[in-house]
């Protein structure tokens, strides 16, 4: 009988610890804005851009987050590319934290298409630096949270008009693109997100295509048993340029691979 308060206690203990452990759900809707530009200078060099603006709170009431994104592309081939460059990310005011917060974010990438005789196929494989300011009891430190994010992006586009990948040509794209942290301060989230979209392209000319639908974008937070639940409208416009003079005298230049870079 004395040792009944003691195994009560332990009793009790065990039955509340998967309580401190439970998984929490962050439930958002966001709306995505993005503008894309890859513009190639010669046989084996172009340039990347990309601009983004995403709003919260019922979609559109307040900003969540912008980014501004550039590199430098090395064309192995028509079809297989090598980018490097910089991104400065500015995370708005969210929840307890009442104070931006900045991130500084160098990036490597392969990518490579594939065409088939009715689709095609777009994959990358991204490598992050992210370098993010510290900010502790909302005040902005002369300091950086440092970890690495690598990145698998996979689109597939099937032309559903008889125009296909020609202007005016209408086409579906589902697109899923998993994330994964590593670094020194990783503890709980080596996996970070999911992002699953799946909407229409509308192929405006030769140089241009407009995309819009529906994504969902799942994420682990750092404290590990919180989870990002998101619902995202997505729209981003696409424009590629293709500068070289062999290219501009060709008699029926081939219309532009579709991309679709997601920061």
């Amino acid at each position: 009988m004395k040792r009944l308060p003691l195994l009560t206690i332990l009793l009790f203990l065990l039955a509340t610890a998967p309580l401190h452990a439970q998984k929490e759900y962050v439930r958002e809707q966001q709306t995505w804005l993005g503008v894309f530009n890859q513009t190639r200078f010669s046989q084996h060099w172009g340039s990347w851009t990309d601009l983004h603006l995403r709003l919260h709170d019922h979609f559109v009431e307040s900003a969540f987050q912008s980014v501004a994104r550039f590199g430098l592309t090395y064309y192995l081939t028509d079809d297989v590319r090598l980018t490097g460059g910089y991104a400065y990310v500015h995370h708005f005011p969210d929840g307890a934290r009442t104070i931006a917060q900045a991130e500084h974010r160098p990036w490597q990438q392969v990518q490579w298409f594939t065409k088939f005789p009715k689709a095609r196929l777009m994959q990358w494989v991204r490598l992050e630096e992210r370098f993010r300011r510290t900010i502790r009891s909302n005040e902005r430190l002369d300091e950086f949270d440092f970890n690495y994010r690598t990145r698998y992006n996979a689109a597939l586009f099937v032309p559903l008009s008889k125009r296909g990948f020609e202007p005016g040509g209408v086409q579906f794209l589902l697109n899923n693109e998993v994330m994964m942290n590593f670094g020194k301060e990783i503890r709980l989230n080596y996996f970070d997100q999911n992002r699953l979209f799946a909407g229409l392209v509308y192929q405006i000319n030769k140089h241009a295509q407009l995309q819009g639908g529906y994504m969902h974008l799942f994420q682990q937070l750092p404290a590990g048993n919180v989870y990002r639940n998101q619902h995202t409208i997505r729209l981003f416009y696409f424009h590629n340029f293709d500068l070289r003079p062999a290219v501009a005298t060709a008699p029926t230049p081939a219309p532009p691979s579709p991309v679709t870079p997601q920061p």
